[in-house]
């Protein structure tokens, strides 16, 4: 089902996540701000990072790794591999108690995925996937169960997720003008503030399609391959070291691309050429 050397990975992301549980909902938890006031950072995500990094050293010495709060750690081994990190996705719920946050790991081969795992420590749902091998969900100690897209070809029967940039309170372009273009033809919208979770729901078909923008690579590394793994598309157009994204079921992702704007520094851009990841 997949490579034995990632059945560690597999365990370290259980791990970071008992200690993400180990902050949640502390009356003592410490928040910080970094961009702007909705792009925050916690104890919990500095530890949870410190955590990844300095294991993922050690299980795979010669690989370069890219982490949220970290930035690059560069290796002198100039490996093409490179772990890509978001140690706690969906940090504003966690820092109000909201229940929907994950830890996110990556691995990509010359920029593109091979190996991702997502979980979410509250639900005990873990996500998983190789390049080639299909993707994969385990709640609690059940069996795994292979993840199916959806094949949803009618956009006013699909049920859509999506999220807003970081940078919302200044980018021309926020979502909001999308959003309430995309609310009066869709069956359901849904926004649950953790971006990597809802790729793995794409992958699972509970969503038909997500789109989002301004999203970091970290945001996306395991997400997108449980997507393509799963049978659905992931489609990006690269904007500023950020990611646009619609992916899941073509015929929807074709049908959102045909109606929302995405951006391009923050300005709203109408005519642009997505890209498949895989």
């Amino acid at each position: 089902m997949i490579d034995k050397q990632y059945e560690a990975v597999i365990a370290l992301a259980k791990e970071a996540g008992t200690l993400q549980m180990h902050f949640f909902r502390s009356d003592s938890l410490s928040i910080e701000t970094k961009s702007t006031s909705v792009d925050m950072v916690t104890e919990a995500d500095i530890a949870c990072d410190k955590l990844i990094v300095s294991r993922l050293k050690e299980l795979f010495p010669g690989d370069q790794i890219l982490s949220e709060e970290q930035g690059y750690q560069p290796n002198a081994a100039a490996s093409d591999y490179e772990w890509i990190i978001d140690p706690l996705d969906g940090t504003t719920n966690f820092s109000i108690g909201h229940p929907i946050f994950a830890v996110s790991i990556a691995r990509w081969y010359k920029n593109k995925p091979e190996f991702g795992v997502v979980y979410v420590p509250t639900l005990e749902e873990i996500y998983f996937a190789q390049r080639g091998e299909g993707a994969y969900r385990v709640v609690k100690d059940q069996s795994p169960v292979r993840l199916c897209a959806s094949t949803q070809s009618e956009l006013g029967k699909s049920v859509l997720a999506t999220g807003f940039p970081y940078d919302r309170a200044t980018a021309k372009n926020n979502n909001s003008q999308n959003i309430a273009t995309m609310v009066p033809l869709v069956k359901g919208l849904r926004r649950l503030g953790a971006a990597a979770y809802d790729l793995c729901l794409v992958a699972a078909g509970v969503y038909d399609a997500f789109w989002e923008l301004r999203l970091g690579k970290w945001d996306l590394a395991a997400g997108a391959l449980m997507i393509t793994e799963a049978g659905g598309e992931f489609n990006y157009h690269y904007d500023a070291e950020r990611y646009n994204v619609i992916s899941g079921s073509s015929e929807i992702c074709k049908a959102i691309e045909g109606k929302v704007y995405l951006s391009n520094n923050g300005h709203q851009i109408r005519d642009y050429q997505l890209s498949k990841l895989l």
